[in-house]
């Protein structure tokens, strides 16, 4: 699977998600600083959030220190539906509801075992539509129209 996956810092839980995803044998793009540095959050999620939304790859991940600033800069970008995940079973229904397709983590909260049950859920788990959930969707695309018709 395709994934770009980003964040602000190079933090140990982010090195582990790149070994976890590396072993998984994923094809990853990694969007985010060197060891040490640091990245804009923003533009890493932006970048990420377009790798997504133009194709480049199925899936995005993004981490920041509590997940909500990648997570809301994410869904600034039309097609994504990131969802910030604390546990596995929000993780899963992000994916079985809300057919996300941008992963946000806390790099605060998130412990390596966490990540491995948070990485579980979401990559068994697949969208199942509903009428419910399709209608909710649709209203969510129809947002997504109408930014990119405001912003032209």
């Amino acid at each position: 699977m395709k994934i770009s996956i980003g964040a602000d810092e190079r933090l140990t839980v982010v090195e582990a998600a790149l070994e976890l995803l590396k072993a998984r044998g994923d094809e990853v793009t990694w969007y985010g600083p060197k060891a040490g540095e640091t990245d804009p959050w923003p533009q890493v999620a932006r970048k990420v959030g377009e790798d997504v939304s133009e194709g480049r790859a199925e899936e995005g991940i993004l981490f920041c220190w509590t997940g909500t600033g990648v997570s809301i800069a994410a869904n600034k970008v039309p097609g994504v539906r990131a969802a910030l995940c604390v546990d596995a079973e929000t993780a899963r229904g992000a994916r079985l509801w809300n057919n996300a397709n941008v992963l946000c983590l806390s790099m605060r909260l998130t412990s390596e075992i966490m990540l491995e049950e948070i990485f579980e859920a979401w990559f068994e788990t697949q969208y199942e539509p509903t009428e419910t959930d399709e209608a909710c969707l649709t209203m969510i695309d129809l947002m997504d129209d109408q930014r990119r018709e405001g912003n032209q």
